[in-house]
Protein backbone atom coordinates (compact mmCIF):
# COMPACT_ATOMS: atom_id res chain seq x y z
CA UNK A 1 0.00 0.00 0.00
CA UNK A 2 1.29 3.29 -1.32
CA UNK A 3 0.29 6.09 0.71
CA UNK A 4 2.26 9.36 1.73
CA UNK A 5 3.26 9.76 4.82
CA UNK A 6 1.26 12.29 6.04
CA UNK A 7 0.62 10.30 9.62
CA UNK A 8 2.95 8.54 12.17
CA UNK A 9 1.59 5.42 11.56
CA UNK A 10 2.77 5.67 7.89
CA UNK A 11 6.28 5.03 9.11
CA UNK A 12 7.92 1.92 8.94
CA UNK A 13 7.85 -0.58 11.51
CA UNK A 14 11.25 0.48 12.47
CA UNK A 15 10.91 4.02 12.73
CA UNK A 16 11.30 5.37 16.37
CA UNK A 17 9.10 8.49 17.74
CA UNK A 18 11.00 10.43 20.40
CA UNK A 19 9.00 12.17 22.62
CA UNK A 20 10.06 15.63 20.59
CA UNK A 21 8.52 14.60 17.83
CA UNK A 22 5.37 14.07 19.83
CA UNK A 23 5.84 17.62 21.29
CA UNK A 24 6.25 19.31 17.52
CA UNK A 25 3.24 17.34 16.27
CA UNK A 26 0.90 18.59 18.86
CA UNK A 27 1.76 22.27 18.36
CA UNK A 28 1.25 22.03 15.09
CA UNK A 29 -1.89 20.11 14.90
CA UNK A 30 -2.97 23.11 17.50
CA UNK A 31 -1.78 25.93 14.97
CA UNK A 32 -3.13 23.81 12.13
CA UNK A 33 -6.96 23.67 14.07
CA UNK A 34 -6.68 27.76 14.51
CA UNK A 35 -6.19 28.06 10.81
CA UNK A 36 -8.02 25.48 9.17
CA UNK A 37 -10.92 23.61 11.29
CA UNK A 38 -12.00 26.60 13.59
CA UNK A 39 -13.27 28.64 11.11
CA UNK A 40 -15.50 25.93 9.23
CA UNK A 41 -19.19 25.58 9.71
CA UNK A 42 -20.71 22.85 11.14
CA UNK A 43 -22.72 22.24 7.79
CA UNK A 44 -19.59 22.18 5.92
CA UNK A 45 -17.81 19.64 8.06
CA UNK A 46 -21.19 17.14 8.08
CA UNK A 47 -20.83 17.49 4.01
CA UNK A 48 -17.17 16.36 4.17
CA UNK A 49 -17.88 13.35 6.00
CA UNK A 50 -21.32 12.19 4.21
CA UNK A 51 -19.09 12.44 0.86
CA UNK A 52 -16.40 10.52 2.43
CA UNK A 53 -18.68 7.74 3.84
CA UNK A 54 -20.43 7.56 0.44
CA UNK A 55 -17.12 7.13 -1.13
CA UNK A 56 -15.99 3.94 1.54
CA UNK A 57 -19.05 1.83 0.73
CA UNK A 58 -18.00 2.53 -3.10
CA UNK A 59 -16.25 -1.06 -4.20
CA UNK A 60 -13.61 1.05 -6.32
CA UNK A 61 -13.01 3.15 -3.33
CA UNK A 62 -9.15 3.14 -3.12
CA UNK A 63 -8.99 3.46 0.99
CA UNK A 64 -11.86 0.40 1.17
CA UNK A 65 -10.10 -1.74 -1.44
CA UNK A 66 -6.83 -1.58 0.70
CA UNK A 67 -8.89 -2.37 4.27
CA UNK A 68 -10.31 -5.38 2.64
CA UNK A 69 -7.04 -6.48 1.03
CA UNK A 70 -5.00 -5.77 4.41
CA UNK A 71 -7.26 -5.99 6.72
CA UNK A 72 -7.77 -9.62 7.02
CA UNK A 73 -3.98 -9.88 8.13
CA UNK A 74 -4.07 -6.63 10.14
CA UNK A 75 -6.52 -7.23 11.80
CA UNK A 76 -7.80 -10.70 12.10
CA UNK A 77 -11.28 -10.24 10.48
CA UNK A 78 -12.56 -11.95 7.21
CA UNK A 79 -12.84 -9.52 4.55
CA UNK A 80 -17.26 -10.48 4.49
CA UNK A 81 -17.09 -9.19 8.22
CA UNK A 82 -14.87 -6.37 7.48
CA UNK A 83 -17.25 -5.21 4.84
CA UNK A 84 -20.23 -5.79 6.82
CA UNK A 85 -18.94 -3.65 9.54
CA UNK A 86 -17.91 -0.74 7.84
CA UNK A 87 -20.42 -0.85 5.76
CA UNK A 88 -23.00 -0.82 8.56
CA UNK A 89 -21.17 1.91 10.17
CA UNK A 90 -20.72 4.56 7.44
CA UNK A 91 -24.58 3.83 6.65
CA UNK A 92 -25.10 5.98 9.22
CA UNK A 93 -23.64 9.37 7.65
CA UNK A 94 -26.37 11.17 6.47
CA UNK A 95 -27.08 14.84 6.63
CA UNK A 96 -30.29 13.90 8.49
CA UNK A 97 -28.47 11.80 10.81
CA UNK A 98 -25.90 14.39 11.88
CA UNK A 99 -28.66 16.67 12.22
CA UNK A 100 -30.27 14.58 14.51
CA UNK A 101 -27.08 13.92 16.83
CA UNK A 102 -26.94 17.67 16.88
CA UNK A 103 -30.09 18.67 17.95
CA UNK A 104 -30.23 16.09 20.47
CA UNK A 105 -26.63 16.94 21.92
CA UNK A 106 -26.72 20.40 21.62
CA UNK A 107 -30.26 21.60 21.36
CA UNK A 108 -29.76 22.91 18.15
CA UNK A 109 -28.03 21.98 14.70
CA UNK A 110 -26.01 25.14 14.89
CA UNK A 111 -24.78 25.50 18.14
CA UNK A 112 -21.65 24.93 17.77
CA UNK A 113 -21.11 27.83 14.87
CA UNK A 114 -22.81 30.82 17.07
CA UNK A 115 -25.09 31.87 19.85
CA UNK A 116 -28.77 30.64 19.44
CA UNK A 117 -31.55 30.83 21.83
CA UNK A 118 -33.99 28.32 22.89
CA UNK A 119 -36.69 30.74 21.11
CA UNK A 120 -34.90 32.76 18.94
CA UNK A 121 -37.28 35.32 18.27
CA UNK A 122 -38.35 35.46 22.12
CA UNK A 123 -35.60 34.19 24.39
CA UNK A 124 -32.69 37.01 25.24
CA UNK A 125 -31.05 34.64 27.08
CA UNK A 126 -28.66 32.29 24.38
CA UNK A 127 -25.71 29.59 24.50
CA UNK A 128 -22.81 28.67 22.41
CA UNK A 129 -20.69 24.91 22.33
CA UNK A 130 -17.21 24.65 22.02
CA UNK A 131 -15.23 21.40 21.44
CA UNK A 132 -11.81 21.19 23.10
CA UNK A 133 -8.95 22.88 21.24
CA UNK A 134 -6.98 19.76 21.28
CA UNK A 135 -8.25 16.25 21.97
CA UNK A 136 -6.39 13.27 22.63
CA UNK A 137 -8.22 9.45 22.30
CA UNK A 138 -6.22 6.31 23.41
CA UNK A 139 -8.10 3.49 20.92
CA UNK A 140 -8.83 0.39 21.54
CA UNK A 141 -7.71 -2.57 19.37
CA UNK A 142 -10.70 -4.92 19.47
CA UNK A 143 -13.33 -3.41 16.65
CA UNK A 144 -11.80 -0.28 14.53
CA UNK A 145 -15.58 1.63 14.61
CA UNK A 146 -15.41 3.48 17.88
CA UNK A 147 -12.33 5.39 17.38
CA UNK A 148 -12.97 6.15 13.07
CA UNK A 149 -16.87 7.64 15.80
CA UNK A 150 -14.30 9.08 17.88
CA UNK A 151 -12.73 11.19 14.84
CA UNK A 152 -15.70 11.69 13.37
CA UNK A 153 -17.38 13.79 17.04
CA UNK A 154 -13.43 15.50 17.49
CA UNK A 155 -13.99 17.21 13.87
CA UNK A 156 -17.69 18.29 14.41
CA UNK A 157 -16.38 19.95 17.35
CA UNK A 158 -13.31 21.59 15.53
CA UNK A 159 -10.89 19.84 18.01
CA UNK A 160 -7.42 18.95 16.99
CA UNK A 161 -7.20 15.37 17.22
CA UNK A 162 -4.18 12.80 18.17
CA UNK A 163 -5.09 9.02 17.77
CA UNK A 164 -2.62 6.77 19.86
CA UNK A 165 -3.94 3.39 18.68
CA UNK A 166 -3.44 0.48 20.28
CA UNK A 167 -0.01 -1.79 18.78
CA UNK A 168 -1.26 -3.48 15.71
CA UNK A 169 -4.42 -1.61 15.57
CA UNK A 170 -3.87 1.31 12.97
CA UNK A 171 -4.86 0.47 9.79
CA UNK A 172 -8.53 1.05 9.44
CA UNK A 173 -8.45 4.66 11.34
CA UNK A 174 -5.40 5.69 9.63
CA UNK A 175 -7.27 4.43 6.57
CA UNK A 176 -9.87 7.26 7.52
CA UNK A 177 -7.78 9.94 7.94
CA UNK A 178 -6.60 9.27 4.82
CA UNK A 179 -9.63 9.46 3.18
CA UNK A 180 -10.20 12.59 4.96
CA UNK A 181 -7.29 13.83 4.14
CA UNK A 182 -8.16 13.45 0.84
CA UNK A 183 -11.52 14.64 0.66
CA UNK A 184 -10.01 18.26 2.16
CA UNK A 185 -6.48 18.48 3.03
CA UNK A 186 -6.48 20.75 5.38
CA UNK A 187 -9.26 18.91 7.97
CA UNK A 188 -6.74 15.74 7.73
CA UNK A 189 -3.91 18.24 8.46
CA UNK A 190 -5.48 18.68 11.90
CA UNK A 191 -5.20 15.41 12.85
CA UNK A 192 -2.44 12.77 13.73
CA UNK A 193 -2.72 9.06 13.87
CA UNK A 194 0.38 7.02 15.62
CA UNK A 195 0.79 3.72 17.24
CA UNK A 196 2.98 2.32 20.36
CA UNK A 197 2.39 -0.46 22.60
CA UNK A 198 -0.02 1.10 25.74
CA UNK A 199 2.59 2.10 28.69
CA UNK A 200 5.28 4.04 27.19
CA UNK A 201 5.42 6.95 29.79
CA UNK A 202 7.85 8.67 27.45
CA UNK A 203 6.18 9.54 25.19
CA UNK A 204 2.54 9.59 26.38
CA UNK A 205 3.59 12.20 29.19
CA UNK A 206 4.44 14.73 26.32
CA UNK A 207 1.19 13.67 25.11
CA UNK A 208 -0.88 14.03 27.96
CA UNK A 209 0.32 17.16 29.31
CA UNK A 210 -1.19 18.90 25.90
CA UNK A 211 -4.07 17.38 25.67
CA UNK A 212 -7.25 19.54 26.66
CA UNK A 213 -9.30 16.38 26.60
CA UNK A 214 -8.93 12.85 26.66
CA UNK A 215 -11.10 9.71 25.63
CA UNK A 216 -9.70 6.43 26.04
CA UNK A 217 -11.49 3.21 25.46
CA UNK A 218 -10.30 -0.12 27.46
CA UNK A 219 -10.45 -2.50 29.83
CA UNK A 220 -11.28 -1.03 33.50
CA UNK A 221 -7.91 -1.59 34.63
CA UNK A 222 -6.00 0.71 31.76
CA UNK A 223 -8.66 3.29 32.01
CA UNK A 224 -7.22 3.41 35.59
CA UNK A 225 -3.82 3.68 34.82
CA UNK A 226 -4.37 6.60 32.17
CA UNK A 227 -6.45 8.62 34.90
CA UNK A 228 -3.38 8.44 37.14
CA UNK A 229 -1.49 10.00 34.80
CA UNK A 230 -3.30 12.95 33.48
CA UNK A 231 -2.95 16.24 34.33
CA UNK A 232 -5.48 17.77 36.59
CA UNK A 233 -6.76 19.92 33.97
CA UNK A 234 -7.29 17.00 31.63
CA UNK A 235 -10.87 16.27 31.07
CA UNK A 236 -11.01 12.27 30.78
CA UNK A 237 -13.52 10.27 29.34
CA UNK A 238 -13.11 6.62 29.66
CA UNK A 239 -15.42 4.16 28.20
CA UNK A 240 -14.68 0.53 30.45
CA UNK A 241 -15.59 -3.01 30.18
CA UNK A 242 -18.96 -3.65 29.00
CA UNK A 243 -20.98 -6.42 28.43
CA UNK A 244 -24.53 -7.41 26.30
CA UNK A 245 -27.07 -10.01 26.35
CA UNK A 246 -29.97 -11.03 24.31
CA UNK A 247 -33.63 -12.03 24.98
CA UNK A 248 -36.18 -13.89 22.86
CA UNK A 249 -39.74 -14.39 23.57
CA UNK A 250 -41.98 -17.11 23.15
CA UNK A 251 -44.33 -15.34 20.96
CA UNK A 252 -42.38 -15.16 18.03
CA UNK A 253 -40.46 -18.40 18.41
CA UNK A 254 -43.28 -19.78 15.90
CA UNK A 255 -42.43 -21.70 12.79
CA UNK A 256 -43.28 -19.05 10.59
CA UNK A 257 -41.04 -16.22 12.28
CA UNK A 258 -38.49 -18.51 13.72
CA UNK A 259 -35.81 -18.68 10.91
CA UNK A 260 -35.73 -14.86 11.11
CA UNK A 261 -35.28 -14.63 14.92
CA UNK A 262 -32.59 -17.18 14.26
CA UNK A 263 -30.74 -14.98 11.91
CA UNK A 264 -30.93 -12.39 13.59
CA UNK A 265 -29.13 -13.92 16.52
CA UNK A 266 -26.38 -14.93 13.88
CA UNK A 267 -26.33 -11.54 12.55
CA UNK A 268 -25.01 -10.31 16.20
CA UNK A 269 -22.70 -12.77 16.29
CA UNK A 270 -21.05 -12.55 13.52
CA UNK A 271 -21.16 -8.93 13.73
CA UNK A 272 -16.86 -8.22 14.14
CA UNK A 273 -17.41 -12.04 14.80
CA UNK A 274 -18.53 -11.08 18.88
CA UNK A 275 -16.06 -8.84 19.91
CA UNK A 276 -16.87 -5.61 21.57
CA UNK A 277 -19.26 -4.53 23.91
CA UNK A 278 -22.33 -4.64 22.28
CA UNK A 279 -22.17 -8.31 21.35
CA UNK A 280 -23.99 -10.61 23.55
CA UNK A 281 -22.45 -13.17 25.52
CA UNK A 282 -26.05 -14.58 26.72
CA UNK A 283 -29.08 -15.03 24.85
CA UNK A 284 -32.31 -16.05 27.24
CA UNK A 285 -34.77 -17.84 25.73
CA UNK A 286 -38.77 -17.96 27.01
CA UNK A 287 -39.78 -21.42 27.39
CA UNK A 288 -43.71 -22.63 25.97
CA UNK A 289 -42.93 -21.41 22.77
CA UNK A 290 -44.11 -23.34 19.41
CA UNK A 291 -40.51 -23.70 19.09
CA UNK A 292 -39.15 -24.76 22.37
CA UNK A 293 -35.83 -22.99 23.72
CA UNK A 294 -33.78 -26.35 22.92
CA UNK A 295 -34.85 -26.15 18.97
CA UNK A 296 -33.75 -22.59 18.76
CA UNK A 297 -30.31 -23.02 19.91
CA UNK A 298 -29.82 -26.21 17.70
CA UNK A 299 -31.24 -24.20 14.58
CA UNK A 300 -28.37 -20.99 15.47
CA UNK A 301 -25.96 -23.94 15.63
CA UNK A 302 -27.03 -24.54 11.85
CA UNK A 303 -27.08 -21.32 10.77
CA UNK A 304 -23.43 -20.53 12.56
CA UNK A 305 -22.36 -23.31 10.34
CA UNK A 306 -23.58 -21.72 6.98
CA UNK A 307 -22.36 -18.28 7.51
CA UNK A 308 -18.87 -19.91 8.28
CA UNK A 309 -19.16 -20.86 4.74
CA UNK A 310 -20.37 -17.17 3.74
CA UNK A 311 -18.78 -14.63 6.19
CA UNK A 312 -15.79 -17.00 7.86
CA UNK A 313 -14.38 -16.06 11.39
CA UNK A 314 -11.29 -13.98 11.03
CA UNK A 315 -7.47 -16.03 12.44
CA UNK A 316 -7.85 -15.98 16.38
CA UNK A 317 -4.45 -15.43 18.73
CA UNK A 318 -3.60 -18.74 20.66
CA UNK A 319 -4.79 -18.04 24.08
CA UNK A 320 -8.47 -17.03 22.17
CA UNK A 321 -8.59 -20.25 20.72
CA UNK A 322 -7.33 -22.40 23.59
CA UNK A 323 -10.11 -20.37 26.08
CA UNK A 324 -12.77 -21.44 23.54
CA UNK A 325 -11.58 -25.08 23.44
CA UNK A 326 -11.49 -25.08 27.33
CA UNK A 327 -15.15 -24.29 27.86
CA UNK A 328 -16.03 -26.65 24.98
CA UNK A 329 -14.40 -29.36 27.39
CA UNK A 330 -16.31 -28.50 30.20
CA UNK A 331 -19.86 -28.19 28.67
CA UNK A 332 -18.77 -31.33 26.78
CA UNK A 333 -18.31 -33.50 29.89
CA UNK A 334 -21.19 -31.57 31.47
CA UNK A 335 -23.72 -32.76 28.37
CA UNK A 336 -22.92 -36.48 28.52
CA UNK A 337 -23.90 -36.51 31.82
CA UNK A 338 -27.55 -34.07 31.82
CA UNK A 339 -30.20 -34.67 29.57
CA UNK A 340 -30.91 -30.51 29.97
CA UNK A 341 -27.31 -29.63 28.96
CA UNK A 342 -25.89 -29.75 24.93
CA UNK A 343 -23.24 -28.43 22.64
CA UNK A 344 -22.56 -27.70 19.06
CA UNK A 345 -19.53 -26.83 17.74
CA UNK A 346 -17.81 -26.29 14.72
CA UNK A 347 -15.64 -29.60 13.41
CA UNK A 348 -12.07 -29.36 13.78
CA UNK A 349 -12.00 -25.56 14.42
CA UNK A 350 -13.06 -23.50 17.07
CA UNK A 351 -14.98 -21.21 14.34
CA UNK A 352 -18.22 -20.82 16.56
CA UNK A 353 -20.25 -22.94 19.57
CA UNK A 354 -23.59 -22.85 21.02
CA UNK A 355 -23.84 -24.17 24.59
CA UNK A 356 -27.79 -24.73 25.81
CA UNK A 357 -27.84 -25.06 29.35
CA UNK A 358 -30.75 -24.75 31.91
CA UNK A 359 -28.64 -22.22 34.17
CA UNK A 360 -29.98 -18.91 34.29
CA UNK A 361 -26.56 -17.29 35.47
CA UNK A 362 -25.09 -15.41 33.30
CA UNK A 363 -21.88 -16.40 31.56
CA UNK A 364 -19.05 -14.46 30.35
CA UNK A 365 -18.55 -15.90 26.70
CA UNK A 366 -14.84 -16.18 25.24
CA UNK A 367 -16.60 -14.66 21.97
CA UNK A 368 -15.45 -15.45 18.83
CA UNK A 369 -18.71 -17.11 17.89
CA UNK A 370 -19.07 -18.73 21.46
CA UNK A 371 -23.14 -18.31 22.99
CA UNK A 372 -24.54 -19.45 25.70
CA UNK A 373 -28.61 -20.22 25.12
CA UNK A 374 -30.15 -20.14 28.54
CA UNK A 375 -34.24 -20.74 28.95
CA UNK A 376 -36.18 -18.94 31.26
CA UNK A 377 -39.84 -18.98 32.50
CA UNK A 378 -40.21 -15.36 31.58
CA UNK A 379 -38.64 -11.72 31.77
CA UNK A 380 -38.36 -11.30 35.74
CA UNK A 381 -36.45 -14.24 35.68
CA UNK A 382 -33.49 -13.06 33.81
CA UNK A 383 -32.62 -10.46 36.35
CA UNK A 384 -31.65 -12.51 39.68
CA UNK A 385 -29.62 -14.32 36.97
CA UNK A 386 -27.51 -11.11 35.62
CA UNK A 387 -27.37 -9.33 39.32
CA UNK A 388 -23.42 -9.68 38.77
CA UNK A 389 -23.30 -7.73 36.15
CA UNK A 390 -25.78 -4.88 36.96
CA UNK A 391 -24.01 -1.49 36.00
CA UNK A 392 -22.10 -3.29 33.34
CA UNK A 393 -24.63 -3.83 30.39
CA UNK A 394 -24.07 -1.78 27.60
CA UNK A 395 -27.09 -3.23 25.34
CA UNK A 396 -30.07 -6.18 25.33
CA UNK A 397 -30.97 -7.06 22.04
CA UNK A 398 -34.65 -8.07 22.37
CA UNK A 399 -36.67 -10.12 19.69
CA UNK A 400 -40.28 -9.99 20.37
CA UNK A 401 -44.11 -8.64 18.95
CA UNK A 402 -44.34 -4.88 18.89
CA UNK A 403 -47.05 -4.85 21.85
CA UNK A 404 -44.91 -6.34 24.27
CA UNK A 405 -41.15 -4.68 22.98
CA UNK A 406 -42.27 -1.66 24.74
CA UNK A 407 -42.89 -3.62 28.12
CA UNK A 408 -39.91 -5.39 27.75
CA UNK A 409 -38.10 -2.09 26.90
CA UNK A 410 -39.12 -0.77 30.20
CA UNK A 411 -38.41 -3.29 32.18
CA UNK A 412 -34.25 -3.72 30.94
CA UNK A 413 -34.40 0.57 31.03
CA UNK A 414 -35.25 0.56 34.36
CA UNK A 415 -32.89 -2.42 35.51
CA UNK A 416 -29.93 -0.35 34.13
CA UNK A 417 -29.32 -1.06 30.83
CA UNK A 418 -28.40 1.75 28.29
CA UNK A 419 -29.37 0.61 25.25
CA UNK A 420 -32.21 -1.18 24.24
CA UNK A 421 -32.26 -2.63 20.01
CA UNK A 422 -33.79 -5.11 18.53
CA UNK A 423 -32.02 -8.59 17.74
CA UNK A 424 -29.67 -8.14 14.77
CA UNK A 425 -28.66 -4.59 15.60
CA UNK A 426 -26.69 -5.02 18.41
CA UNK A 427 -23.26 -3.64 16.66
CA UNK A 428 -25.47 -1.44 14.36
CA UNK A 429 -25.91 1.28 16.94
CA UNK A 430 -27.06 4.81 15.15
CA UNK A 431 -25.22 7.86 15.17
CA UNK A 432 -27.40 9.11 17.57
CA UNK A 433 -25.97 6.52 19.87
CA UNK A 434 -25.14 7.39 23.73
CA UNK A 435 -22.33 5.44 24.48
CA UNK A 436 -22.36 3.80 28.00
CA UNK A 437 -25.61 6.34 28.41
CA UNK A 438 -23.42 9.30 27.86
CA UNK A 439 -23.68 12.03 25.69
CA UNK A 440 -22.15 11.72 22.78
CA UNK A 441 -20.41 15.18 21.82
CA UNK A 442 -21.95 16.25 24.93
CA UNK A 443 -19.22 14.83 26.86
CA UNK A 444 -16.79 16.94 24.65
CA UNK A 445 -18.17 20.30 24.85
CA UNK A 446 -17.75 23.23 27.24
CA UNK A 447 -20.57 25.58 27.30
CA UNK A 448 -21.10 29.92 27.08
CA UNK A 449 -23.97 31.53 28.02
CA UNK A 450 -24.83 34.48 26.99
CA UNK A 451 -27.17 36.82 28.51
CA UNK A 452 -27.88 40.17 26.96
Amino acid sequence: MNLPNFFFADLPPEAVLPPAMIEAACDTLKRNREKYLGPRSTDEIVKILCEVATDWRQPENIFRKHALELGPAETGYSQAVLATGLDGFFRQFTPDNFQALLEQELGHAQRLDRFVGADEEKSSRTAMAHGPEFLVHIAAGNIPNPTLMSITLGLLTRSAQFVKCASGASLLPRLFAHSIYQADPKLGACLEIAEWRGGNRELETVLFDRADCLTATGADETLAAIRAQLPAKVRFLGYGQRVSLGFVTREVLREETVAEVVSRAADDLVAWDQNGCLSPHVIYVEERGAVESDKFAARLAVELAKREASAPRGKIAVEAAAAIASQRTIYETIAAHRADARIWSSQNSTAWTVVFEHEVRFRFSPLNRFIYVKPVPDVAAVMPGVDEIHGKVSTVGVAALPEKTKELALRFARWGATRICPLGQMQNPPLTWRHDGRPALGDLVTWTDWEP
